[in-house]
């Protein structure tokens, strides 16, 4: 395994020299995965939303399929920057209203993981409620000045 030096969000494993692992995208696939069942029920609408930020980012399905099949445990984020945490956390609000049913045990797993990735869990009441009635960089802004965790 090489470090990828200058790029430590990149690890080249040996399968092929140039087949390169995106850590950053793992890890939050891996959470949108296990958010997605997070409500007992993977909707169809949530796998295509996976697969699609997998494509968007060159990730390979079949790595997708595996992490579906058996999701990893979730680590510490911190190491994220503030702009990948808020992603994470973006990304999961769009997974949760998807399909279109907002669980409660979907709202409970965001909460979980935004309090891992250095937010206040009252963020994601924030973001359910104005998710879908105010543009993202006002959210954005707002995310930034009143719900990160000092």
């Amino acid at each position: 395994m090489n470090n990828a030096r200058g790029r430590p969000e990149l690890l080249k494993f040996g399968m092929h020299a140039t087949h390169t692992m995106d850590i950053v995208t793992k890890k939050k696939l891996n959470i949108l995965i296990q958010l997605a069942e997070a409500d007992k029920h993977f909707a169809k609408t949530e796998r295509e939303m996976i697969y699609k930020i997998a494509r968007e980012r060159n990730f390979p399905e079949e790595t997708v399929n595996e992490l579906i099949r058996n999701p990893e445990p979730i680590e510490t984020l911190g190491a994220l920057s503030q702009s990948q945490k808020l992603d994470y956390l973006i990304s999961s609000i769009e997974l949760v209203f998807v399909d279109q049913k907002v669980f409660e045990s979907e709202i409970l797993f965001t909460k979980n993981i935004a309090i891992k990735l250095g937010f206040k869990k009252n963020v994601v009441d924030y973001l359910i409620d104005y998710f879908e009635k105010t543009p993202l960089d006002e959210l954005k802004k707002k995310v930034f000045a009143e719900f990160i965790l000092t």
